[in-house]
Order: structure tokens, then sequence, then C-alpha cells
């Protein structure tokens, strides 16, 4: 599904991403983690088709993304699904409205668009808010709004980069809950993560870099 070789990624003089080299399975959860600095956003950026790497080949879904003209990104994006750290929600719309608004830009039918926010709304525990401003959550509530807006294109991926990190203890277990049941329907999920607690309660596969390589891989 995911398939990195011998990436490398330059911004000037710093080298974010040093050979890199990796295979993300279909339908496999994984966690990529390591210090701050380390390359994992970085990495994830690359795979969603912010930035494309400096040497090396990146395949998504099949998809050589390293070579990727700029018109042919949002192809890619369809089947990818993104969560941010600080939710990257539209304060001045409805909950309803930022969980449908990447089908709105493909152009889905008013009806069917409702029809998968309602669906997707009650797997992530938000039934009944649809009509509620971001601003109007709790930080877990929002961050869920965000899972949902991700996953609400059923995407054969779904990355997350620090989904848990502005949130507490409990309100972080549940949105990996969430994570780990999108997984359990065969998508793939990659999630960027320093917090060690949640990989222990949650083990998978762990991705450890340091200084933009692959330190460990277990």
């Amino acid at each position: 599904m995911i398939r990195l070789y011998h990436i490398h990624k330059t911004y000037g003089r710093h080298e974010a991403l040093q050979d890199v080299t990796l295979r993300i399975a279909k339908g496999e959860f994984a966690y990529l983690t390591g210090p701050s600095g380390a390359g994992k956003s970085t990495l994830l950026k690359l795979l969603y088709g912010a930035e494309k790497p400096t040497t090396g080949k990146l395949l998504v879904g099949g998809v050589d993304a390293s070579k990727l003209p700029p018109r042919k990104l949002p192809f890619l994006r369809r089947n990818i699904g993104v969560v941010f750290q600080d939710f990257k929600l539209i304060p001045s719309r409805r909950v309803s409205d930022n969980v449908g608004l990447g089908l709105e830009v493909l152009g889905t039918p008013r009806a069917e668009i409702d029809r998968r926010v309602r669906a997707v709304l009650n797997v992530v525990g938000l039934r009944g808010k649809e009509d509620r401003y971001p601003l109007d959550l709790s930080g877990g509530e929002q961050q869920r709004v965000a899972v949902a807006r991700a996953i609400v294109n059923d995407p054969a991926i779904l990355l997350a980069d620090e989904p848990t990190g502005n949130l507490d203890g409990a309100m972080a277990v549940e949105v990996m809950e969430i994570l780990l049941s999108v997984n359990l329907r065969g998508t793939t999920v990659l999630v960027a993560t320093h917090d060690v607690g949640l990989m222990d309660r949650f083990p998978h596969r762990r991705i450890r870099m340091v200084e933009g390589r692959v330190a460990e891989d277990r």
C-alpha cells in the first residue's frame, strides 16, 4: 500500500529525511515515532503530496507520488485521509459542513453528502451534533470531527500526525480507539506519535525515526 525506496528530503542544507526505505502493507496499523525533529511530519507530508522527495521513489496505493504532477494530486488525495494535531476545522462552519467539505469539493450530490456525514458522525460518536460549531465542542470532540472529515470518503489510507497531542489522557484514548476501529474496516492507518503510553496500551508495529533515519522497526 505504501512503499518508500531510499527517500531523501532536504531543505537547503538540512536533510530532514535520509535514505528512508519502508513498506506499509494494505490494512496495516503502524506507529511512526521518535523525538521532535526526527522527520515524522515530513514523511507524512510526502505521503499526502504536500511535499515531494528530493530523491528516491515513493509509491502510495500503486501511484508513484514522487513524480506526480500537481494537477493530479487531487486524485491521489481522494484515497488518503489526514488528521492533524491542531484539528484544522473551520470555526464558522457547522460540524456537518466541516465533515462534508471534501465531498463538496468533489462534486458529490447533496443527498449523498448528508447520508455519508450522518453515518460517519455516528461512527465517531457525534450523532446529534451536526449543527454545532467547532468552538462549542471539547478538544476531544473537535478531534473526532477531524477524524470524521478524514474518513467520510472511505479512504484506503489514513494518516494521523500527532492526533492526540493536544488531548488529555481519556480523550486521547477515545481518539485512538476510533482510529483502531477505522483500521478494522480495512483502512491502512499510519499514526505519528511520541506518546509511549498509548503505544503500550494499543500495541502495533513501531517505526522509530531519529535524525531523519529509520532507527528501529518492530
